[in-house]
């Protein structure tokens, strides 16, 4: 399936996505309330059959704070990138994609440690490489009083 035929289907299950050809993906922007329909109908879509998530990160905007989702159909060799953002920098929270791609678990488990973005309904959502007295590193504001690291 080409780009073209990628942002129809898109389009078809999230009218108001923003969808652009990317440098090397189709880059798809959604709120984050629609962000698990879409992967969801895209991994069970016979004529997309999105079933590899390859990469999940998470991004602070500065205003806000995001998630990239780079996914792959391994039969038919098409890539798509999936991007939302978080308003709400004290408290964000979206819904785990970890009940469609397995690999979610510990991408979403990294991102929360990193960034502090909480993933709703992920089964083992802890730090995985701090502890919590840390914070969050990866912020634009973050700030290691002991190493005098400022961002």
């Amino acid at each position: 399936m080409d780009n073209d035929k990628l942002k129809e289907k898109v389009l078809s299950i999230v009218p108001n996505a923003e969808v652009v050809n990317g440098k090397q993906y189709l880059e798809v922007t959604v709120i984050p309330g629609k962000i698990h329909e879409l992967a969801k109908q895209l991994k069970e879509n016979p004529e997309t059959n999105f079933d590899y998530l390859y990469c999940q990160s998470g991004v602070d905007y500065g205003d806000s704070l995001g998630v990239v989702y780079h996914i792959e159909s391994v039969k038919y060799r098409h890539s798509i990138v999936l991007k939302t953002k978080i308003a709400n920098r004290e408290t964000p929270v979206i819904e785990s994609v970890y009940d469609i791609w397995k690999a979610a678990e510990y991408h979403e488990r990294e991102i929360y440690d990193l960034i502090g973005i909480k993933f709703r309904n992920h089964p083992d959502l802890r730090r995985f490489f701090l502890d919590e007295s840390w914070g969050h590193p990866l912020r634009k504001d973050f700030i290691d009083e002991v190493n005098i690291i400022e961002k």
